[in-house]
């Protein structure tokens, strides 16, 4: 069974994330107003090495691919702030991907690039602009024509489309949904207008519109694409875990300062048992997601199961505890001059973020 305990070099990692994630914090409402990070900010979470961590030495990295280590760091950069930790990630995106799914070749030639650099724009587009999307029934086409693929369709929300130099797009092969390694600047690849959305206003995301982009077929991932997506929600699992959390701490906070009519909020029966409820959501949450990361490091047969309940769990969990966050505030929490309208907005947008991140 797995530890309840990280290790050592899980917990000097999550020491060291947490420490940033005091900085996302500071940062984030000016972002969130002016629509960009502070100059240097994401690069220096790129420093830390967080998705280095994740890549074996022969591929430029420093350490093993472990889902459970990427959950831990996923949920201390989101305590500070969701639009800086998925901008932080993004190149995950990209990476992890061909290192669950690519073959050798592919391995050895596109991962060390990115991962011995500064932070580039190398990212992925999975979602799509129609109502009820699923990402194992895709509307953009990848169709064998000799040694190519051509690859036609619609996808939004792609972080850092405009500056991308590579991206990987996921299309739909005869039922079967593959990624494909496309080069920046492809003839037939167009990038639509910046996305303008209710939060995560400073996270650069662009619509994308492929007309028969022609890439070859050395540049499919012919794996399995379930690896994918389960590292996929149990990354957003985490990653609304710690925007609940971070929600949850300033609504006790709050609760434990502020009085009406000469009682602290805290002491009052209904927030008191309002507030214990969200503490537990956001635990059984937590314990799921771990549980499902341990099962994909160890390829337990029913891990992609239990990243998919994960995600789920998450979903309605963090929408709940950040309503109630701005609840327990009471009209203040309406008002930019607390923080929990902000994470209650970013909340709302799980249901749609799939493929947004990957540990």
């Amino acid at each position: 069974m797995y530890s309840f305990e990280p290790n050592e070099e899980q917990q000097m990692l999550i020491d060291a994330v947490s420490r940033y994630a005091e900085d996302l914090r500071e940062a984030a409402e000016e972002a969130e107003e002016h629509a960009r990070f502070p100059e240097g900010l994401v690069e220096k979470g790129w420093e830390m090495g967080v998705l280095q961590a994740s890549i074996p030495e022969v591929y430029g990295g420093f350490g093993d691919y472990s889902s459970v280590t990427g959950v831990l760091a996923a949920e201390e950069l989101a305590y500070g702030d969701l639009p800086a930790a998925l901008a932080v990630m993004t190149p995950n995106l990209f990476v992890l991907p061909i290192l669950l799914a690519g073959s050798e070749v592919q391995k050895e030639r596109f991962i060390p690039p990115v991962i011995e650099m500064e932070w580039k724009a190398y990212t992925a587009a999975l979602i799509e602009p129609i109502f009820n999307f699923d990402p194992t029934e895709l509307k953009t086409t990848a169709v064998a024509d000799g040694d190519d693929f051509v690859i036609s369709g619609k996808k939004t929300y792609v972080p850092y489309a405009k500056d991308a130099e590579m991206m990987i797009v996921y299309a739909n092969v005869n039922g079967v949904t593959q990624g494909f390694i496309v080069p920046a600047g492809a003839e037939g690849l167009t990038v639509g207008e910046e996305n303008k959305l209710m939060s995560m206003h400073a996270l650069l995301q662009y619509d994308l519109e492929l007309v028969n982009v022609r890439v070859p077929a050395e540049n499919r991932l012919g794996g399995d694409f379930r690896a994918v997506l389960a590292a996929s929600h149990v990354g957003l699992a985490a990653l609304a875990i710690g925007v609940a959390k971070a929600s949850l701490d300033y609504a006790i906070n709050y609760a434990k300062d502020r009085e009406v009519f000469g009682v602290k909020v805290a002491q009052k029966q209904a927030m008191a048992f309002m507030m214990a409820e969200m503490a537990m959501e956001i635990e059984s949450t937590r314990m799921l997601t771990w549980e499902a990361a341990w099962k994909l490091d160890t390829e337990k047969e029913d891990a992609y199961k239990s990243a998919y309940l994960a995600a789920t769990s998450a979903i309605d969990m963090v929408m709940m505890v950040t309503d109630r966050g701005v609840q327990i505030l009471g009209g203040h929490g309406y008002i930019r001059e607390h923080p929990v309208e902000r994470w209650m907005r970013n909340g709302r947008g799980f249901a749609t973020f799939t493929g947004l991140a990957i540990v």
